[in-house]
């Protein structure tokens, strides 16, 4: 059973950083695509990073680029988001989410536009960054 679990959430102020994690169970996180996703409240949920299963390229929104790092420890089977330079607008819930194989979001940065295409997804946590 495919299981994910997120931590790392919290209360940060701005132009601080956060570190994210995503532990996998009942699969092998390295040959899947892995997104990170986040939802502000009124607002719909969007790609923050992803990697592809196709290549492990990794895949950044521009709301984040140059702040955000994703990266995968395979032997934990936990892939990790790293935030710094936090801004208010960073503020939502963030999920992670895999699938085994769809073509949409196996190639290139298909994986962060086709958010709705994953299959499993955690129950998200919380970042909220304000002063």
């Amino acid at each position: 059973q495919v299981q994910l679990v997120e931590s790392g959430g919290g209360l940060v102020q701005p132009g601080g950083s956060l570190r994210l994690s995503c532990a996998a169970s009942g699969f092998t996180l390295d040959s899947y695509a892995i997104g990170w996703f986040r939802q502000a409240p009124g607002k719909e949920r969007e790609g923050v990073s992803c990697i592809s299963s196709s290549d492990g390229s990794t895949h950044y929104a521009d709301s984040v680029k140059g702040r955000a790092t994703i990266s995968r420890d395979n032997t934990k089977n936990t892939v990790y988001l790293q935030m710094n330079v936090l801004k208010p607008e960073d503020t939502a819930v963030y999920y992670c989410a895999t699938d085994p194989g769809k073509p949409t979001i196996a190639y290139g940065s298909s994986c962060l536009r086709n958010l709705y295409d994953y299959d499993y997804w955690g129950q998200g946590t919380q970042v909220t960054v304000s002063s």
